[in-house]
Parts: C-alpha cells; sequence; structure tokens
C-alpha cells in the first residue's frame, strides 16, 4: 500500500484538488480544520508513542537496575557509602542502579524522541495547526502517480509519497 500526502494552503484548494481526484476515480481524505483531524485519519502523535514506550522501558528497567546494583554492592563488598553501614551501602546500590534503570528507559525508551521529535508526523500535525490543509491519497504505485501529476496542478506546498514496506509477498 502506498500512500501521497499534500499541503495546500486554504480550504478551497484542498476541496478542488480532492474534486479533480475524485473526477478521475482516485478516492482521498482532507484532513484540516472542518474535515478530518490528525487523530482521525491515523496520524500518530510522537510525543505520545515516546512517552508510552518511554514508560513501558522504565517498567522493566528500574526492577532491573535496582537488582543489579544491589549485586554489584553485594559481590564487589564496596564500602562506598561508610555512614549507611553494610546492609544500607547493598541499598544505596540498588537506588544507584534503578535511577540508572530510569534513564535508559527514557534514553532508549524514546525520551529523546520526545525532546528532539522524529518521524512525519509532526510536520504534519504542525502545518494542521497552521490551518493548512492536507489531501491524502492510499492505494497502488499506479494510483499515487496518477495522484500525484493532478495534484501537482494545485502548486502544493510539499508533496510527499511514502511506501508501506511491511507487505509480505507470497
Amino acid at each position: 500500500m502506498n500512500y501521497l500526502v499534500a499541503v495546500l494552503p486554504d480550504r478551497i484548494q484542498a476541496e478542488a484538488a480532492y474534486l479533480a481526484l475524485e473526477k478521475e476515480g482516485i478516492n482521498s481524505t482532507i484532513l484540516g480544520r472542518g474535515y478530518k483531524t490528525a487523530d482521525e485519519f491515523g496520524l500518530i502523535d510522537p510525543k505520545d508513542q515516546a512517552k508510552k514506550q518511554a514508560k513501558l522501558m522504565a517498567t522493566w528497567l528500574i526492577p532491573f537496575g535496582f537488582f543489579a546494583g544491589f549485586t554489584f554492592s553485594l559481590i564487589t563488598g564496596l564500602n562506598t557509602f561508610a555512614w549507611a553501614g553494610e546492609v544500607g551501602n547493598h541499598i544505596v546500590g540498588g537506588l544507584l542502579g534503578a535511577a540508572s534503570g530510569a534513564m535508559g528507559g527514557v534514553f532508549v525508551g524514546g525520551g529523546v524522541g520526545l525532546l528532539v521529535g522524529g518521524g512525519d508526523a509532526l510536520p504534519y500535525r504542525n502545518r494542521l495547526d497552521a490551518g493548512k490543509y492536507l489531501v491524502a491519497v492510499q492505494g497502488s504505485e499506479i494510483l499515487t502517480r496518477q495522484a500525484t501529476r493532478i495534484l501537482r496542478q494545485f502548486d502544493p506546498e510539499n508533496i510527499q509519497g511514502y511506501a508501506d514496506t511491511n507487505t509480505t509477498v507470497y
């Protein structure tokens, strides 16, 4: 399955592009004010995904980090924190391991993506927030090529095609 997304500056051009595609028998979707939202269409919010992934990773890495830190302190017999006593040293080692697990959950789980942003969904969401409209076409490669030809007539700000690489051929 292939996807094609064109960014148009206003509602009139988006509707004209939609009608031109419809005239050629190509189904499309308009995203923008008064039409489908990014969430309704399925444009995932990268920040939400990064938060979920970071929480999932932290759920596993914090207990693992505590266990690893406690075990390391126990095996090595280091007396790093004399004020804590023997058992307290191991517990502090476990807490430091848990903190390391939390950092790993953030960095590996998507916290960097949360801070920096990533993927194409965010620029499209930003354009929708700025009052622009998206016209999206989904179909075969031939269909999206035909749609590209039609949409170029409307001088879109951006036109981008995507190919779904998760298809299995038997």
